[in-house]
């Protein structure tokens, strides 16, 4: 091959690589590097607190952070990583949102007895703000200049809002409208509610491009069965619980337009 032919072939195999997006150029560091911002919201109203599902939610909470942080059975390892709880002793109070560091570098154990020291159960707000929540997601993805990344909300919570109408639940009056333009990938999702409430979540809520997800507490539970993780394995090595998480908890649903 001449040395003129050579230039030319080596010139339009980068040119080639570049222009779909070939990750060995760069020594793959794009593809390595996380964009996945989360935002974990725990409800700690009594509707919620009291129920046999909080405890359990805590535990497999515990499992989910350290699972996403370590990037175990391919789950995403976010950039970024907040927890909160949702509500508070007086409506529209903000509330701390502790940072993906406080959960770092530590064990499934150590992330669970975190939790449990954040979220004690002799605390019980009255109050499930689940707007004011969505409000605080917002102003922090804009501080933190998150703003285009994809965005995961997670939120624990029996999903029943305070706000009512006629003395009915009016999902209408959540407002997610501070999400919309965030991102193009928005997803909240709701676990631990039940059928009804997650359909009401899914169709009542007025939204154009956020995604809802919802998952009922009684599937939730499930997470700990020996048939999906299995006793005595190491947690690493758990890959029936990664692909129940993905299926059940982090599912891909596609957006839909509510007015």
């Amino acid at each position: 091959m001449k040395l003129r032919e050579y230039f030319i072939s080596i010139t339009t195999i980068i040119f080639i690589a570049a222009s779909c997006g070939c990750d060995w150029i760069n020594g793959d560091k794009q593809s390595q590097t996380p964009r996945l911002s989360m935002f974990v919201g725990l409800d700690i109203s009594g509707s919620f607190i009291k129920t046999k599902y909080f405890d359990d939610s805590i535990n497999f909470l515990a499992h989910y952070l350290y699972a996403h942080l370590n990037g175990l059975g391919g789950l995403e390892v976010p950039n970024v990583l907040f927890v909160s709880s949702i509500g508070g002793a007086l409506a529209n109070e903000p509330k701390t949102f502790y940072p993906i560091q406080t959960f770092q570098n530590k064990s499934v154990e150590e992330i669970a007895a975190k939790l449990h020291e954040i979220f004690p159960k002799s605390v019980v707000n009255p109050y499930t703000d689940y707007n004011a929540f969505f409000e605080q997601v917002a102003l922090t993805v804009r501080n933190k200049n998150l703003v285009l990344r994809p965005i995961s909300i997670i939120m624990v919570t029996d999903g029943i809002p305070d706000v009512k109408n006629e003395g009915v639940s009016d999902y209408r009056r959540l407002v997610v409208k501070p999400l919309e333009q965030l991102a193009r990938n928005v997803t909240i999702r709701v676990i631990y509610t039940s059928a009804v409430v997650g359909k009401n979540w899914q169709t009542k809520i007025p939204r154009q491009r956020v995604k809802i997800w919802t998952q009922d507490a009684e599937v939730m539970v499930s997470w700990k069965d020996p048939t999906i993780m299995i006793p005595g394995k190491p947690f690493e090595q758990q890959e029936r619980f990664f692909s129940w998480v993905k299926d059940n908890v982090d599912f891909g649903v596609r957006a839909h337009r509510v007015d």
